[in-house]
């Protein structure tokens, strides 16, 4: 387990009213990965810190991280407990957990609603560290739509998104899930449905998703996107650079597209790639070739799009 304490604010400007209705004590998230469809990236802008301007069409994918909030004693601070089998840098983040995507939107949504930060926040990590689904911004969502429960804000998507925006580009995504195009630096979300045209519906449905036990920075990537551009046939303007820097995940592109997948690519600034699939021979086959050429250290057989899943246990 690893846990800190810290002394809570003493915000109330914004604080819910409970009234007479019984809040949960314990609220639970099943938040799902991300991955990029299409994935435009425009020049860099001063003004974003130097973040690149993206035209990008969003899909969450059925791999899931668990985030459990859970009310604490007032006054006692927050705690934090990881668990998972693929930690990665998690899990040499022991010594600043404030740093933590999920603190982080912890600390965020109680300045913002006038709450006190004594709250436990469990993850259990499914998705994998540094990969491009991006796992850190979904556990960071799941906490913003289990704070929002918790604390009986019953605050609307809209009001919680630009919170979501200060934490990272595509967490206003990951708060709904499903289809969204993404613009500005990814953070302005427009909800959409698989008849959008910027939406191949031969992507959606089944999925088989690669990763591996190394991982690749997004800022390395787009360093290595700056010097050498992109690929038009990659629907994935980061893909060039991601497979220079990661050689396997195009080994693993071509394994699936050989196997029959009806595309694959590689999600985000990588190193995953996920492989489209038409159906369950053909998902199986994908499997097969991987495994056998080694081109990926792990597989998830799943669906996409799909929605985060709020509960009180």
């Amino acid at each position: 387990m690893t846990a800190a304490s810290v002394a809570s604010p003493s915000f109330a400007a914004d604080a819910p009213r409970r009234g007479s209705t019984r809040l949960p004590s314990v609220v639970r998230v099943e938040c799902p990965a991300k991955t990029n469809l299409n994935l435009a990236v425009g020049e860099p802008v001063a003004e974003w810190g130097g973040r690149h301007r993206l035209d990008t069409m969003y899909c969450a994918v059925g791999i899931y991280d668990t985030v459990t909030v859970e009310s604490k004693p007032a006054g006692s601070g927050f705690s934090l407990e990881l668990s998972g089998h693929h930690l990665g840098d998690l899990a040499m983040d022991h010594a600043d957990m404030r740093r933590n995507h999920a603190v982080m939107a912890l600390f965020a949504l109680a300045e913002a609603a006038g709450m006190p930060t004594d709250v436990a926040i469990c993850l259990e990590k499914r998705i994998p560290v540094g990969a491009g689904l991006g796992g850190g911004s979904s556990d960071a969502a799941g906490t913003l739509l289990a704070l929002n429960r918790l604390w009986g804000l019953d605050w609307e998507l809209d009001r919680l998104r630009p919170i979501a925006a200060t934490l990272g580009a595509d967490m206003p995504f990951c708060l709904a899930g499903g289809l969204a195009r993404g613009t500005g630096y990814g953070e302005i979300i427009e909800t959409v449905d698989a008849s959008h045209p910027q939406v191949d519906e031969s992507m959606l449905g089944g999925v088989v998703v690669g990763a591996y036990d190394t991982q690749l920075s997004t800022p390395d990537v787009y360093r290595m996107f700056d010097a050498i551009g992109t690929d038009p046939r990659n629907t994935n303007d980061l893909q060039k650079a991601a497979v220079a820097l990661h050689p396997r995940s195009g080994e693993a592109i071509r394994a699936a597209l050989d196997a029959g997948a009806t595309a694959a690519f590689v999600s985000g600034s990588g190193p995953s790639v996920v492989a489209c699939v038409p159906d369950e021979t053909t998902s199986a086959a994908v499997c097969r070739a991987w495994m056998a050429g080694r081109s990926v250290d792990r597989l998830f057989e799943t669906t996409a799009p799909v929605t985060p899943i709020v509960s009180v246990p």
